[in-house]
């Protein structure tokens, strides 16, 4: 169920924000959290853009069916843009049974809208590391 959830209006509510768009479980909430100009990248390092290509990476997290769990480490924030360092894991049981223990470090960027509003310009959930072509 769509749920309509708080977007940040500072940059120190994005990360909150952020976690209860994703434990929604939703898609359709989760993508209200995207700027329209947003992008995630996928394991492999491919962007993904627009709200169907985007959605379907995030159901593809969401068919876990697992809370995820967040450490911000670093926020630097430069007028309407901010660039986010997080440590995030999914660990448990998933829907069908098997054991999960996905833990990484993003490297994304949020942009404050003309509203005031903060939303993820860029969704790097594997940050940095090294890729290798599927």
């Amino acid at each position: 169920m769509t749920q309509k959830l708080t977007l940040a209006s500072t940059p120190d509510g994005i990360v909150p924000a952020l976690l209860a768009h994703l434990n929604s479980l939703d898609v359709e909430t989760m993508l209200g959290f995207y700027d329209p100009d947003g992008m995630i990248i996928d394991a492999g390092g491919r962007p993904h853009v627009g709200r169907a290509a985007i959605g379907a990476e995030l159901a593809r997290y969401f068919a876990l069916g697992l809370q995820m769990s967040i450490t911000q480490r670093h926020m630097f924030v430069t007028g309407n843009i901010a660039s986010l360092i997080l440590d995030w894991s999914y660990i448990g049981t998933a829907r069908d049974g098997t054991e999960i223990n996905m833990v990484a470090t993003a490297t994304d960027i949020a942009r404050r809208g003309e509203d005031g509003l903060w939303r993820y310009l860029i969704d790097n959930p594997f940050g940095s590391m090294r890729r290798d072509a599927a």
